[in-house]
C-alpha cells in the first residue's frame, strides 16, 4: 500500500529513469491529450464502478484514476504542493 506522496514519489522515478516497457513512460512520451484521455477513461469507470459494483471495485478505479492524474502532474511539472495549495 502507497500513499498519495509515495506514489507520486515513484511516479517521478519512473518518469526520470525511464524504464523499458514502461507504460507510465509509453503515455507520458504520448504527451498530454494521451494521458489526459486516460484520466477522462478512468473517472468514466469510477462512475460506472460506484454506481453499479462494490465498494472494493469502485476503490480499484479511484486508485487508477488519481495514478494517471499523478502522471499528468508530472507531466505539467507540478509537485504535490501546487495541487495542495488548491485543496
Amino acid at each position: 500500500m502507497k500513499s498519495f506522496e509515495q506514489l507520486f514519489e515513484q511516479l517521478t522515478e519512473t518518469a526520470s529513469a525511464r524504464p523499458e516497457g514502461s507504460g507510465t513512460v509509453r503515455k507520458l512520451d504520448e504527451g498530454v491529450h494521451a494521458i489526459g484521455k486516460k484520466i477522462v477513461e478512468e473517472a468514466s469507470e469510477v462512475w460506472m464502478a460506484s454506481e453499479y459494483q462494490s465498494k472494493e471495485e469502485a476503490a480499484e478505479e479511484m486508485s487508477q484514476l488519481i495514478y494517471w492524474t499523478q502522471v499528468m502532474m508530472i507531466k505539467l511539472g507540478l509537485d504535490i504542493n501546487d495541487i495542495n495549495r488548491y485543496l
